[in-house]
């Protein structure tokens, strides 16, 4: 008998939470070149911000990504300057949503640590984690998740990913979506 899977609790409607993405410019987990961020108060997104970073390296291997070029980045301020101007959205925040959350867990702590911040001690949510087992959606990847939700997404805009990360765990809260316990899998008969 295969193992089972420990069940995935919703967070609750009403929380609190900011969405987060990170464009990189280069292979190392420290060269964010722009971040986005998106607060959400009780299912409604009450604040927004995109800021272009210059990363440790004077060069941008993903501009064919992002379109983020070494000139669009090389006057703005590093992350050390950027990250403390950014914390007032995570004032209260309960967890942190990301599509693909492993990747942006690891360029905020490798940008934190090389900046001499601490990493916030916040939980993230893993949109695609959610999306798949809440909706057992696939693909999903975000603009698939995004297509199949009617959310609009320009994809890797940094303040566009992060809002829609923020879009698909509003959407997977909605009362009438959810089953009685939170629970997913579970229904309010079972």
């Amino acid at each position: 008998m295969p193992p089972r899977r420990s069940p995935f609790i919703l967070p609750p409607p009403d929380a609190t939470f900011a969405a987060i993405d990170f464009e990189t410019a280069d292979h190392g987990p420290d060269s964010a070149c722009a971040i986005g961020l998106v607060r959400v108060e009780g299912s409604r997104v009450v604040g927004r911000e995109k800021v272009l970073i210059r990363p440790p390296r004077p060069r941008v291997l993903f501009s064919w990504l992002h379109g983020i070029t070494w000139d669009m980045v090389k006057n703005s301020s590093g992350f050390a300057e950027v990250w403390p101007r950014l914390m007032p959205l995570l004032e209260g925040v309960t967890f942190l949503a990301a599509h693909n959350a492993p990747f942006d867990r690891r360029v905020l702590a490798a940008c934190c640590e090389a900046s001499g911040l601490s990493s916030p001690a916040l939980p993230f949510v893993c949109t695609v984690q959610l999306a798949r087992r809440r909706w057992g959606l696939k693909p999903n990847d975000l603009a698939s998740v995004c297509r199949r939700l009617g959310i609009g997404l320009i994809h890797h805009d940094p303040l566009s990913d992060a809002e829609a990360s923020a879009r698909i765990v509003i959407a997977a809260v909605q009362p009438q979506k959810i089953a009685a316990s939170g629970v997913l899998g579970e229904t309010a008969n079972s």
